[in-house]
C-alpha cells in the first residue's frame, strides 16, 4: 500500500516556511494554493498581544484564500502543529480541498473556534510578515492586498 502524503494549508502565520521549519515539522515540499469558499479574517484573539488579530477563516461563497501547502513526512508532523495551534482549543483541525495549479489536493487545515474571536482586531506588522514570508507562492494581487492590510501597529 503506497504512503498517504499529508498535507497541511497554511493561511496565517505559517505561511512563513521557516517558522514552519523552527516547529519542528519536517517538510517534503511547498507550493502555493487557493481555498475556495472562505475569506481571510484577522479577528482570531492573540493569547500573547491583547487587541491583535491573528488570522481565522469566514465561510463566504464566491470568495477565496490564498496560501502555502505543506506536503508533510507523516501523520506526527500534523499532530505537532496541532499543540501549536491549541487544538481544540483555539482552532479545529479539518480536511478541505484546495486548488494548486491545474490540480486539486486534499489536506489538512486550521479554523478558530468562535469562543476565541472578537471583532475588530488586526494583526500586527510583526505578525504580517509571516504571511508575506510566504510571498513565493502567492499570486502578486494576494501579496498587495496583504501588504496594504491595516495593522495594529500603524
Amino acid at each position: 500500500m503506497p504512503d498517504v502524503v499529508v498535507r497541511y494549508f497554511a493561511y496565517g502565520s505559517n505561511m512563513n516556511p521557516a517558522r514552519v521549519r523552527a516547529r519542528g515539522l519536517q517538510v517534503l515540499a511547498v507550493r502555493g494554493a487557493r481555498l475556495a469558499g472562505v475569506r481571510l479574517t484577522f479577528d482570531k484573539m492573540s493569547r500573547d498581544h491583547v487587541g491583535v488579530g491573528h488570522a481565522a477563516l469566514d465561510f463566504e461563497r464566491g470568495s477565496w484564500v490564498e496560501g502555502v501547502l505543506y506536503d508533510l513526512a507523516g501523520t506526527e508532523d500534523i499532530l505537532r502543529m496541532d499543540r501549536f495551534e491549541r487544538t481544540p482549543i483555539n482552532y479545529s483541525r479539518e480536511l478541505v480541498r484546495v486548488e494548486s495549479g491545474d490540480i486539486e489536493l486534499v489536506g489538512w487545515t486550521y479554523f478558530a473556534n468562535r469562543a476565541v474571536r472578537q471583532p475588530g482586531l488586526r494583526p500586527s506588522r510583526a505578525y504580517l510578515a509571516h504571511l508575506l514570508a510566504g510571498e513565493p507562492y502567492l499570486s502578486d494581487a494576494y501579496v498587495r492586498t496583504l501588504r496594504a492590510l491595516m495593522c495594529s501597529d500603524d
